[in-house]
């Protein structure tokens, strides 16, 4: 059985007891979420899709972790013209593990 919900506008396939990294979602480590957009479910040969969104699909997870992603370097250059600007960026994340899947 997997579904497929979206979170922190991206779309992810997931299954029972998979672990992933989404956007950073508020709440403390250990908590459980619900997260209720879900576009759909199958389970073998049954198959739900919403349109968009499923009215009774949810998917329940347990927040594992939060961090930051490795750093992103942006690096600006103008040859010959004394111009070069350098930045990083640091994505912050959620782990979550996938417990529950219903439709």
């Amino acid at each position: 059985m997997y579904a497929v919900i979206a979170t922190g506008g991206k779309q992810y396939r997931v299954t029972e007891g998979e672990t992933l990294k989404v956007e950073k979602i508020v709440g403390e480590e250990g908590s459980v979420i619900e997260l209720d957009q879900v576009l759909m479910v199958a389970d073998g040969d049954n198959i739900q899709v919403g349109s968009p969104m499923l009215d009774k699909g949810s998917v329940t997870a347990t927040i594992v972790s939060h961090g930051r992603a490795k750093k992103v370097e942006i690096v600006k250059f103008h040859r010959r013209k004394h111009y070069r600007r350098q930045m990083g960026h640091r994505q912050s994340y959620t782990e979550i593990e996938v417990t529950k899947i219903t439709a």
